[in-house]
């Protein structure tokens, strides 16, 4: 089936590589367009005077002012060329005016086939920019990446020449091209009609160009009466593709394919379609994007009765009905197997039959649209008659904006003002009437608006009744009773209102109408905004004429990882609820990515969920932490946990057994391969039951591996070896065998190994084949997955030699792309990595001691992204760098410095397109390459293995001298930092201390105890300056990037307790409260208008004694909590939050405020009583600074505080150390007796007496230590943890400076 389906593939793209080169390469297509046109063929916005008319814009032209200028006041110029003919244009090429300082350095286009409706030219989906002319007379030619075809352009000047003004000759290339068009009404089709009673095909090829300002309408049809269908059609401005190829109805078997493409199709312009079918497998092609599907169901062919239908499905027999509403529009060059059904319908071919009125010529749309560029400066004013008391608007309109206003008419100018208002609201239409005693009455209609579809609205004013009607449904109506009609005539405000209003009576909502805007009728008179841009530019403002500029910016989907797009005029949202990952295009992980993560909170053997290759394609997953003394074990079950008892088997009837994991084996090979050890027990208890032959050796029972490779090897890590444990151990029960079952025993044996090769783990199948003989048996129980370590975390590289480099394949960074590393150095600058691109490029380089850049270019010019750091970052000590870069932003972060973040414009290419190998530690031009070591380089989720490249690489070595190695344990979040002679941990940013960060720093609250801690810059880092100034986006919270991080440990039964608060100057909030049921709530106050928003993770009370665990981590609108060991929860806070800095931290009881919320008032009075441990807001540690320097300027302590254990990691482990020692005490005893009560007593006697012993013998030796080390001739440095207890009051901005360099917990550097 894989052969076949291979097949099928590769014909399908040689079929489609063939029709693209046949129709890329048919004639030249490279001739003058512009140069033989007369002067009527040239039109313009406005020109600077007779001389520079538009006409005397010709590509190496002297005459007249040797080319065109537009008025110096003109704010939307524009030259525009008539082709007098629908032609090919492939290139374009542009001069400066001759004899001048005048031309254009950047400009835009635009094409039309009317003159009437225009359309931009885009690339990447996005409208284009060409590079002009930087001076007069040279030529500058664009080749366009896809030729176009149309009759009229416009060239739009964006700037002109810094030395003077706006000056242009040009030319435009192309060749005409075979058209052959049809015309449908609406109530039209052709139908191609087959020699014979139906036709069978294995491959299809249609093709066609189609235009339309109708979202719906079928284009082509086919069916067969055994069940065989195809049937293309617009729905709602997107086209679906229909194809069944089984013989049994799609509604009883749903065995048929839809597929969707394309989007806004219904703009009266021209689009393209293709589709390619070759047995099962389907290219489907709208406008260059395709669509790869494969058609369900067993058989190969297309079998379709009579006729194919263009246009419609008629009913039969009744020519001009359809079951389907059909298209209205125009098609072009339509193929079907190559067969030109248009030129043969032209040709009144027999095989054509032409259903109602077709005809072949394109008729042309009356409607102009008009487009409102902003939300708070575009606005269309007109006069009105409304001396008979009525009025009556009509138009249509298309928007991705929920909210906006459509238009405002005054209705009254006396005694006050009262204005009728049509606007969007929530994606609703509200009219109101403001002004006046009366302004609360309104009205609302319809739903969902903001769809980007055309809507159409009438609106009629009649005494004193207003009446609404939406999409031609029911009219609502609203009464407007109480003030006195006194206007003879009035004025329409269309999408806002004049900045400087004076003169008019316009009132505008909080936003203006953003979007398009057509058929506008006014009292029953169509208006023609051609005119209005052609009278005084008073009258409007901000608007785009004969153009709708809306874009679908959901098409094609940008959020990745299940993220859903939502869309606004200019921006689009990722909203990654429930997908487990957060950001701009919901990109990063929200989890973990191993087990060795938990372990900084203290956590207790559980299930936990991991994402094993964090912003990769797998999604995460839940796996058993268990904790351990001296290592974390990821532990990974299956679906045959217990002991099975086997019988009967024999080598060619074996007893086989598949096993399922509880994850998918792609998580399988992620874990195994990033973990530093794995194992499985294999428990195999066996009687007269050989595993070997003894004649030969011939396995009798086997295992295959997770690759379904087979293997005979049943324990240690060596494969193979034909052995058993027993027999690596040398303890084997007969030592002329290998296993202790192959003694072929009527008596019990042991097997049991435990397998520990990693390339062979996870066991998929076991294979037991000889328990068929008298007396034979066998018990088999295989062990879950049992993995523990990092071994990537590690992974370094040394570089010493500047022209050196590794290489790995080219980055795959099309749309989003996360890198993250550690460094040390001595050297001023270096490279750390660079890819390169035809023009794109991205590298990520430390330019100097104390900056580090992040730059890429996506082909329209460099964007740089630069930290400085206050100290330097080559002072060979461990340094870590994350940079992002997304379709929406990129970002860069180094240790702890704030992050620098630059948002993406909207009108810009978004793919970094590279073709280079990657370039690490050094560039492709064997300069400015990186001196030092590098480790832990992750891209996209992806461990480079830095270690192994460097094997074979001159001027680079395996590894990294020092002593801060996988070996050190510095847990938390410590930092290691190395020493001449070892190394030390510091754990000046974590809430724990200890010489291995490992003490929690705990404190008991009674009712009055609070703690005020002032943030500093960074620390109060939830937004760094660049992010403040960056442009808004679609949601205010998106420019912002706001994000607070929040952890801490505590113990109570008092209730309501405030643990924590933070305050911003403008005296918005975040708390943490527990209510008075005891359930956790967290709270936030981020617009004064609005309520306090409250989450609460978990209803059940967490006042009950026991020590509990919360994580808090905001970014933007997205909130992560986690509780314990529960499952991370997300929620989203309203649109529009923002918090700004924190300032404070309060612990506790709050001290007078103005909070007006009165169950926090409640809580904040009774404050906290209990225990609180290791508390961390953002890189800040108050509780730590409150215990160890409570003197410091920036803290403040109330009331009684006592340090107390109550988040010591022994307190915090006492279950899961349990739960290990009873497992190992149970293997160890497997098979002998309990022991007695009495015994158990004789032997505590005995130990607490040698207890005592000992503890009398190391308090001596303690005592001797402690004498020597005070007489040592030279005194040892002291540690960084002792800083901690005596912490200096020196130069408090300077030590603020250095501890900017210690990694967050975002690093996730786990020395364990």
């Amino acid at each position: 089936m894989r052969f076949h389906n291979s097949i099928g593939m590769f014909l399908l793209t040689t079929l489609s590589a063939l029709t693209s080169v046949l129709s890329a390469s048919n004639y030249y297509c490279e001739e003058p367009l512009v140069i033989s046109l007369p002067p009527a063929s040239f039109q313009n916005s406005s020109k600077f005077s007779d001389r520079r008319s538009p006409h005397y814009a010709k590509l190496n032209r002297r005459e007249g002012g040797g080319g065109w200028s537009p008025n110096a006041d003109d704010q939307q110029p524009w030259l525009q060329v008539d082709l007098r003919d629908r032609l090919k244009v492939t290139s374009i090429a542009t001069q400066g005016r001759w004899g001048s300082s005048d031309w254009v350095p950047r400009y835009q286009l635009q094409y039309s086939d009317s003159g009437r409706t225009w359309r931009s030219y885009r690339q990447e989906d996005v409208i284009w920019t060409f590079i002009g002319n930087s001076d007069t007379d040279t030529v500058v030619q664009h080749k366009l990446p896809h030729s176009i075809r149309t009759r009229y352009m416009r060239l739009l000047p964006l700037e002109g020449s810094p030395k003077g003004g706006m000056g242009l000759r040009l030319e435009v290339y192309g060749c005409t091209y075979k058209s052959d068009v049809a015309d449908f009404d609406g109530r039209s089709a052709l139908l191609y009609r087959f020699n014979q009673k139906s036709t069978s095909t294995v491959k299809d090829v249609i093709s066609l160009r189609f235009r339309s300002h109708q979202a719906e309408g079928v284009l082509v049809h086919g069916e067969g009466q055994r069940g065989d269908f195809l049937t293309l059609e617009l729905h709602r401005g997107r086209l679906i593709l229909h194809l069944n190829l089984d013989d049994a109805k799609p509604q009883s078997t749903g065995r048929s394919s839809s597929v969707m493409l394309g989007s806004l199709l219904d703009d009266h312009h021209w689009h393209s379609v293709q589709i390619e079918r070759f047995n099962k497998h389907v290219n489907f092609t709208v406008d260059g994007h395709t669509q790869h599907f494969r058609s369900p169901g067993q058989e190969d062919t297309l079998e379709i009765d009579y006729e194919l239908s263009f246009g419609g499905i008629p009913l039969p027999g009744k020519p001009g009905t359809f079951l389907h509403e059909n298209f209205h529009g125009c098609i072009e060059n339509l193929n079907y197997n190559g067969v030109n059904v248009i030129d043969m319908a032209k040709r009144r071919k027999p095989q054509i039959y032409t259903v109602g009125n077709v005809t072949f010529s394109c008729s042309e749309s009356s409607s102009v649209a008009v487009t409102f560029l902003s939300t708070t400066g575009s606005f269309l004013m007109l006069p009105a008659d409304y001396s008979m008391e009525s009025l009556s608007v009509r138009l249509q309109f298309r928007t991705w904006n929920q909210q906006g206003l459509l238009f405002s008419v005054p209705l009254s100018l006396d005694p006050d003002p009262i204005n009728l208002l049509l606007q969007l609201s929530q994606a609703r239409l509200l009219l109101s009437l403001s002004g006046g005693t009366q302004n609360s009455a309104q009205v609302f209609s319809g739903e969902n608006l903001s769809d980007g579809q055309w809507h159409s609205i009438a609106i009629e004013v009649k005494g004193h009744k207003v009446s609404l009607t939406v999409n031609n449904q029911k009219p609502v109506t609203m009464e407007i009773s109480g003030f006195i009609q006194n206007m003879q005539r009035t004025t329409i405000f269309i999408g806002g209102c004049p900045l400087f209003q004076s003169d008019f009576n316009c009132e505008t909502p909080n936003r203006g109408y953003q979007g398009c805007l057509r058929l506008l009728v006014i009292n029953n008179h169509p208006v023609d905004v051609l005119q209005i841009q052609q009278e005084s530019l008073s009258n409007y403002s901000q608007i785009s004429f004969d153009v709708c500029n809306i874009q679908d910016r959901c098409l094609p989907i940008l959020c990745e990882h299940g993220g859903q797009c939502i869309q606004s005029w200019d921006q689009f949202y990722c909203d990654c609820s429930g997908t487990g990952y957060t950001g701009a295009t919901c990109h990063n992980s929200i989890y973990e990515r191993s087990c060795e993560a938990f372990r900084k909170t203290g956590s207790q053997s559980s299930v936990f969920t991991i994402d094993l290759d964090g912003s990769g394609p797998l999604e995460h997953t839940q796996v058993n932490c268990t904790m351990a003394e001296d290592k974390v074990w990821t532990v990974v079950g299956h679906d045959h946990m217990r002991i099975i008892d086997i019988r009967g088997s024999t080598p060619r009837s074996p007893f086989v057994l598949i096993f399922n994991y509880t994850i998918s084996p792609y998580h399988l090979r992620s874990l195994v391969t990033s973990s530093e050890h794995c194992q499985q027990e294999v428990i195999y208890r066996c009687r007269k039951s050989r595993l070997f032959d003894t004649w030969d050796g011939t396995p009798l029972s086997w295992w295959l591996d997770r690759d379904g490779v087979k293997r005979t090897y049943w324990g240690g890590f060596l494969p193979g070896v034909q052995q058993c444990s027993c027999s690596l151990d040398g303890n084997c029960r007969d030592m002329n065998y290998f296993c202790n079952c192959d003694a072929d025993q009527d008596t019990w044996a042991n097997d049991t190994g435990v397998l520990s090769y990693k390339d062979h783990l996870p066991l998929s199948e076991i294979a037991i084949g000889d328990t068929n003989r008298t007396n034979s048996q066998a018990e088999l129980q295989i062990g879950p997955l049992r993995c523990y370590g990092n071994r990537f975390f590690w992974n370094s590289a040394s570089f010493y030699q500047e022209s050196s480099y590794l290489h790995f394949p080219t980055l795959q960074a099309e749309l989003s792309i996360d890198i993250s590393l550690f460094f040390k150095t001595s050297s001023l600058s270096g490279v750390f990595l660079e890819n390169l691109g035809v023009r794109d490029f991205i590298r990520l380089e430390l330019s100097s001691p104390y900056t580090v850049n992040l730059t890429f270019d996506l082909g329209d010019g460099p964007v740089i992204i630069t930290i400085q750091s206050p100290v330097a970052l080559n002072d060979r000590q461990w340094h870590y760098i994350r940079a992002e870069r997304n379709v929406k932003e990129a970002s860069l972060q180094v240790d702890s410095l704030p992050l620098k973040l630059k948002e993406a414009p909207s009108e810009r290419p978004y793919r970094l397109q590279l073709s280079s190998q990657l370039f690490v530690g050094g560039t492709a031009s064997r300069q400015r390459g990186f001196l030092g070591c590098l480790r832990a380089l992750i891209i996209n989720g992806v461990t480079l293995d830095l270690y192994e490249r460097a094997k074979t690489t001159p001027g680079v070595n395996s590894g990294c001298p020092g002593h801060c190695t996988s070996d050190s344990v510095c847990h938390n979040g410590g930092r290691c930092v190395e020493e001449r002679s070892g190394y030390t941990c510091d754990c000046t940013q974590t809430a724990f201390d200890g010489p291995h960060c490992r003490t929690a720093l705990a404190a008991s609250f009674e009712s009055g105890s609070s703690v005020l801690y002032t943030l500093q810059e960074p620390f109060s880092g939830i937004l760094n300056e660049e992010a403040r100034r960056s442009p808004a986006g679609f949601h205010d919270a998106e420019a912002t990037k706001s994000q607070e991080k929040v952890s801490f440990g505590f113990l109570t039964r008092h209730v309501p307790a405030l643990i924590l608060t933070a305050y911003t100057l403008d005296q918005h909030y975040m708390a943490v409260v527990l209510t008075s049921n005891g359930s956790l709530q967290i709270r936030y106050l981020l617009n004064k208008e609005k309520r306090t928003e409250k989450f609460s993770p978990v209803s059940s009370s967490l006042a009950d004694g026991r020590f509990h665990w919360v994580k808090i981590n905001r970014k933007g609108q997205e909130l992560f909590v986690q509780i314990d060991n529960t499952i991370t929860q997300q929620y989203s806070l309203s649109p529009g939050s923002a918090l700004s800095p924190a300032r404070s931290v309060i612990l506790g009881r709050i001290q007078g405020s103005d909070i007006t919320d009165k169950e926090l008032v409640q809580a904040g009075l009774r404050g906290f009583i209990g225990c609180l441990s290791s508390v961390q807001f953002n890189q800040a540690t108050p509780l730590k600074a409150a215990l160890q320097n409570s003197q410091s300027p920036f803290v403040t302590v109330i009331g009684r505080l006592e340090a107390s254990s109550c988040g010591t990691i022994s307190s915090l482990n006492t279950l899961s150390k349990t739960h290990t020692h009873a497992d190992d005490s149970a293997k160890t005893d497997q098979g002998k007796d309990p022991l007695k009560k009495a015994d158990q007593k004789d032997l505590a006697l005995i130990g607490g007496v040698v207890a005592a012993v000992v503890f009398i013998t190391l308090c001596v030796l303690a005592i001797i230590i402690h004498f020597l080390y005070q007489h040592r001739r030279t005194p040892a440095p002291s540690v960084i943890t002792r800083k901690t207890h005596h912490p200096s009051m020196e130069h408090p901005a300077f030590r603020t400076a250095l501890d900017l360099h210690k990694p967050n917990h975002d690093s996730k550097e786990y020395y364990i």
